[in-house]
């Protein structure tokens, strides 16, 4: 437990050791502002951040990778990563540390994102139900990615690799549930292999708790895809510090 907490802290304050973490919430914080007001916040005349959130998933294919791609890439390019476990860290200790040190530093960005709701709560009356799931909803979103950079950044010694691999990946999880996808899925293949591909679409379980109703099928979802993309990186770690 000292050992995650050591990682975890190292981690987090070294977000904000330099100025790579404030650029990167001043552009996320710019574009996750500006995206809403381009598709027309107030022409839609309604209290609700419905905008905000759906351009999320978008947003977070590129910002999410930049923040995970550092996370083991860097370490190994620099030679740190032998050092790191040598110390009296296990390998799924020094995952976790970083994993949670980069997704607190990720809702970190979506508090300060808080202009949103208080100015849908200034024009008129939202409702609060479907602003928390929403912003539940784009944490676990968050978390996920970044999971899925935490494996790449753990398979490359190249950030800029690891970033193009995670992107790629992440686009097709969202793109995936798409409609316009599944439209032209639905022509080339049987119902039932588009609502397989569907219901394994990340896109399709974030849209599901935008509606303000939590399921236990998309809470287990997003909770299984880290989980298995955080196992991944550790197993890739062990088999490279066991070489």
């Amino acid at each position: 437990m000292n050992g995650f907490l050591s990682v975890f802290k190292r981690e987090l304050k070294g977000y904000f050791a330099t100025p790579v973490a404030y650029v990167f919430l001043v552009i996320f914080l710019f574009f996750s502002g500006y995206l809403p007001f381009r598709d027309g916040f107030f022409e839609m005349r309604q209290a609700g951040l419905d905008l905000f959130f759906a351009n999320l998933p978008l947003l977070f294919i590129f910002m999410v990778p930049s923040t995970a791609m550092r996370l083991w890439a860097e370490e190994r390019k620099s030679g740190s990563i032998e050092f790191l476990l040598t110390l009296p860290v296990t390998v799924s200790q020094a995952v976790l540390g970083k994993f949670l040190a980069a997704w607190v530093f990720l809702g970190i960005a979506l508090l300060l994102t808080f202009p949103m709701p208080v100015t849908v709560y200034y024009l008129g009356q939202p409702d609060t139900g479907l602003i928390i799931t929403g912003y539940l909803g784009s944490f676990l979103l968050a978390g996920s990615f970044l999971a899925i950079g935490s494996f790449f950044s753990a398979m490359t010694k190249n950030q800029v690799i690891s970033f193009i691999l995670s992107v790629s990946a992440c686009g097709i999880l969202v793109y995936a549930g798409m409609s316009t996808t599944v439209n032209y899925l639905s022509s080339m293949l049987p119902s039932g292999a588009v609502n397989v591909v569907q219901s394994l679409s990340i896109q399709s379980h974030f849209d599901s708790i935008l509606k303000g109703v939590i399921e236990f099928q998309d809470m287990a979802y997003f909770v299984i895809l880290i989980v298995a993309w955080i196992s991944a990186c550790a197993v890739v770690l062990e088999e490279r510090k066991a070489a």
